[in-house]
């Protein structure tokens, strides 16, 4: 989630108007502040959480392993005041996801502890975690389902064209095989997908990544 005012959601008006008043309940919570190197483990799958983690800016990678090895990348984010750990903070649950620093990072320990006495204390401060987790949670979900349920080819497509809209909430990696991680698939797959969207001259490879050709065709094919 991120300690930012939701310009969507059912209470985001409110939140414009006290969003200082919650950063500054938020930030009394921090107990520590340090700076880690890139590729740091912010968080780890199968970790107990006690304490949420506030980046500030900078980029991170969340990714889940299974017990048969294969992995799973849900992509990047460019920090813009983002905390990690709030699900396994209300939950109990171990974490989900290995959270990694794409880069030297600094970072903020919020004290779990504290942090529950500000939300029993100030109960509008719960309701902006409620209305934050929701909107990360649908827009997760719908990651989730939309790679399960769609061929490799289309979720490439798609993906391509939000990122051209800006409106993505993770993004993508330079590497081919994580981004073949990213959809789920093999390497040999993704290079496939990408291949019959080359074929559509939809797309092309250069060094930098993926480029789109024909933006009002690559619109079509996803719809």
């Amino acid at each position: 989630m991120q300690l930012k005012p939701l310009a969507k959601g059912r209470f985001h008006s409110l939140w414009e108007q006290e969003h200082d008043a919650i950063e500054q309940i938020m930030r009394e919570c921090i107990t520590e502040t340090k700076t880690v190197a890139a590729q740091h483990k912010l968080m780890e799958q199968g970790q107990q959480i006690n304490a949420l983690i506030l980046v500030n800016h900078g980029r991170v990678s969340m990714g889940y392993t299974a017990r048969n090895g294969r992995s799973f990348q849900l992509g990047t984010m460019t920090c813009d005041s983002q905390i990690f750990g709030e699900m396994e903070f209300f939950t109990g649950y171990l974490c989900q996801l290995d959270i990694i620093a794409e880069e030297s990072l600094e970072i903020s320990i919020i004290n779990g502890d504290k942090l529950q006495q500000a939300l029993v204390k100030t109960p509008q401060f719960a309701l902006f975690f409620a209305s934050a987790i929701a909107i990360d949670y649908q827009d997760t979900v719908d990651i989730f389902t939309r790679r399960m349920l769609y061929p490799i080819a289309y979720n490439i497509a798609y993906d391509l064209y939000h990122q051209y809209l800006k409106d993505q909430p993770v993004e993508g990696f330079t590497k081919c095989y994580l981004e073949a991680e990213r959809f789920a698939t093999t390497d040999r797959v993704y290079r496939r997908a990408v291949k019959k969207l080359e074929d559509l001259n939809l797309i092309k490879r250069e060094r930098e990544g993926l480029i789109i050709c024909d933006l009002e065709g690559l619109k079509a094919f996803i719809e």
